[in-house]
């Protein structure tokens, strides 16, 4: 006898005989002969006593259906059966119409989820089939009743919700030296140590590659210099073996000869062995440069996930003061400003300057040459971005100026924004860990809730309340996604869970992963500071003192309330100021739909990102600087500063260095500047005008680079509508 029935959404409900006998009277309305109710109650009798206790909606329908083709109306049989085929497909519908779109190729959200994805390509639009139909799975079946309840209602945005069955991490920090010392094996290839400073290149190519297809994030190189610097002295010795076979001597004590710096001179008046080392340097030098062209190149041509897109890869560099390091810098920077192509600015991977009081940043610091040209090289080619390893909390207790392996004591970034560095469960670091997973809390929508509240301090103590609600919610949906993410097989991850994470290398192909990945990060981010404040006070705090007062009290709470859940799940939780790209219109679309248009709240397709004050809002670079930096010690899970700037900043490279300069004295982590660059792809002529679609010189479309968050892209044909709408509001900082 059914007891109880498991709906399509896995959800149990008691048994109701009267839904039963009402779809069998609609398909009897449908026919000639009419209702015939005691044929209802016979058939309804009949299903309901010889079911089990507990049945399935599809298995009650297949028994609805085999009792009326046993009776004498087959006609209701028929229109039964052409019911059930009705409503699924109605209940498909959805899934069909956005089948349709991708397979269009429509310009809409779904395909332009991600700006570095090309959805129109046959790989990308197999990713997109697949990401569609994942994402109901995960709602109907990994995520627990409050958290299915709090994303439908618009509180809560899973990232890389699609991502979630796989059990995969979100991204690394590679720890190049042990790949560039002992290559690595993963699934069928193979990689041998490396001895010359192009293969070294290639081989980083390799590693963010192979790692990409392992993971849903992105891949960056904690230390690009300190890695592959021991490379450049190999290939010099190279060279001077070169000049020992062409003269026929022994050069072995000119191996190790102590070099101030590789440059490239001019050989004339030069004799002897100063003029065999001069020769071997220029010819590194040559060496080194055609490599750093070749790594830029191949990550700017490298797809991953099934060739739909290129490798979401980032670089932190600028703090090796050796001969070598600053070699490889030098050569990194010189061709990135050259371009990739016809001279077209490289996408990635992303570059990011590590700023160091001593080191990289003061006229008198031994790598300030090399920032002054990173400074030159970010005014034409936006970047590398700015990493300030003075700011207070990116400070290491044991980093040491003469420490050789310094490096491993510096906070690197993903060139996005996402921050791992403080660890509660091994050394403090960000080689060799990354965050395992994020979402977004709609502080927006939580505000929007307690507008009617005409009592400020009730407002606001309301708001607060939820807030703990929501934070609450998002932290168990974290916690259940890493006790699924930890159940995965090291050998899911061939190249990651060897080599790459902390720890794995002491696992074996059949160990699940939870012994090592609690080192990485469970991120808890947000969305709309800004509209958040216009709708608890009537201003955002880039207007507003008060606002600025209650913005920094909103996310210190949130960082009270995650130190709180580090301890009570035992995980790396951090506070992060959410990179929102696909999520920037989404969130606004339903609260729009739900409320209506508020002004300065759901009046524009997109909420600002994280704390940043809105794009819209004219104010120099200096108060930006002073509204936003506060937070940044708030946010370590990740965050970004950014400045746009006027006119060809080709010419106005000291712009740069002031802005970095703010970083430094406001205590900001992690910057980048934003300005106008157009490039044609058929001529390479450049320029910086605006609102200009088309060559000059040869009439050819232009290419315009924009950072979309804290990444480039050539084209915004890509960009989702929330994005595109900010971008077009965006305002100069001056």
């Amino acid at each position: 006898m059914i007891q109880t029935v498991e709906k399509r959404d896995g959800r149990v409900v008691g048994y109701n005989e009267e839904k039963i006998k009402a779809a069998i009277r609609k398909a009897m309305l449908q026919t000639e002969s009419g209702e015939d109710e005691s044929l209802v109650q016979r058939i309804t009798d009949r299903v309901g006593m010889s079911g089990k206790n507990c049945m399935t909606v599809e298995e009650i329908q297949d028994r609805v259906e085999m009792e009326l083709m046993k009776s004498k109306r087959k006609d209701v049989a028929k229109r039964y059966i052409a019911y059930r085929d009705q409503r699924s497909i109605a209940r498909r519908a959805k899934t069909r119409d956005i089948f349709l779109e991708i397979i269009e190729a429509k310009s809409n959200d779904i395909t332009r989820e991600n700006a570095n994805m090309n959805a129109d390509s046959p790989a990308g639009m197999m990713m997109k089939f697949a990401s569609e139909t994942t994402k109901p799975f995960v709602d109907d079946y990994l995520l627990s009743p409050e958290v299915k309840n709090a994303v439908k209602n618009n509180y809560l945005h899973i990232h890389d919700k699609d991502y979630y069955p796989t059990k995969s991490l979100t991204c690394v920090q590679h720890p190049l030296e042990k790949i560039l010392r002992n290559g690595f094996v993963a699934g069928h290839g193979e990689s041998r140590p490396a001895k010359r400073i192009e293969t070294a290149s290639v081989i980083a190519c390799i590693s963010l590659e192979t790692a990409q297809n392992e993971m849903h994030g992105g891949q960056a190189i904690p230390a690009f210099d300190f890695y592959l610097a021991p490379f450049v002295r190999s290939s010099f010795i190279e060279e001077i073996k070169n000049i020992e076979k062409f003269v026929g001597k022994d050069l072995s004590h000119l191996y190790n000869t102590p070099i101030k710096d590789f440059l490239h001179k001019d050989l004339s008046g030069l004799e002897g062995e100063e003029k065999y080392v001069q020769h071997a340097v220029n010819r590194t030098v040559g060496r080194v440069h055609q490599a750093m062209e070749a790594f830029i190149h191949n990550m700017n041509t490298i797809h991953s996930r099934g060739g739909n897109q290129v490798v979401f890869s980032s670089i932190n560099y600028g703090t090796d003061t050796s001969a070598e390091g600053r070699c490889v810098i030098r050569e990194l920077l010189n061709s990135t400003y050259e371009g990739v192509g016809n001279g077209a600015t490289a996408i990635f991977p992303i570059q990011i300057w590590k700023k160091k009081r001593g080191v990289s940043y003061l006229p008198e610091d031994p790598n300030y040459d090399l920032y002054k040209l990173a400074c030159k090289v970010t005014a034409r080619r936006f970047f590398p971005n700015f990493l300030n390893l003075d700011a207070s909390f990116n400070h290491h207790e044991k980093w040491r100026a003469d420490d050789p392996e310094r490096y491993k004591y510096e906070v690197a970034t993903m060139g996005c924004r996402t921050r791992v560095f403080e660890n509660r469960y091994g050394e403090k670091t960000s080689i060799g860990r990354g965050n395992l997973s994020f979402s977004t809390v709609n502080i927006v929508r939580l505000a929007i809730e307690c507008m009617n509240i005409q009592n400020k301090e009730e407002r606001i103590a309301k708001f607060f309340e939820k807030l703990d609600n929501v934070l609450d919610i998002t932290a168990l949906q974290l916690n259940e996604r890493f006790e699924f993410q930890k159940t995965a097989l090291a050998k899911q991850f061939p190249l990651v869970m060897s080599v790459l994470w902390n720890g794995a290398s002491e696992l074996d192909k059949n160990d699940t992963i939870e012994p090592v990945i609690n080192q990485g990060t469970l991120g808890i981010g947000f969305i709309g500071l800004a509209e958040c404040l216009v709708a608890l006070t009537g201003k955002h705090h880039g207007e507003s003192q008060e606002s600025q007062t209650l913005g920094l009290k909103i996310v210190k709470h949130m960082r009270s309330r995650v130190n709180e859940y580090c301890e009570e799940y035992g995980h790396n939780y951090s506070v992060l100021a959410t990179p929102a790209e696909g999520l920037s219109g989404k969130f606004t679309k339903k609260d729009r739909k739900t409320f209506g248009v508020i002004p300065g709240v759901t009046d524009k397709d997109y909420y600002t990102n994280s704390n940043h004050v809105p794009v819209y809002y004219h104010c120099s670079p200096r108060h930006k600087a002073k509204v936003e930096a506060p937070y940044h010690e708030l946010t370590r899970g990740g965050h970004i500063f950014y400045v746009e700037i006027d006119g060809d900043a080709t010419h106005n490279e000291e712009s740069i260095m002031q802005i970095v300069d703010m970083m430094d004295k406001y205590n900001l982590g992690y910057g980048s500047v934003n300005h106008n660059r157009n490039h044609c792809p058929k001529c390479g002529y450049e320029n910086a005008e605006k609102n200009v679609d088309h060559c000059p010189k040869c009439g050819s479309h232009f290419e315009t680079i924009q950072r979309i968050t804290g990444y480039l892209v050539g084209t915004t044909e890509r960009w989702n509508s929330g994005k595109l709408a900010e971008l077009n509001d965006r305002v100069v900082h001056e």
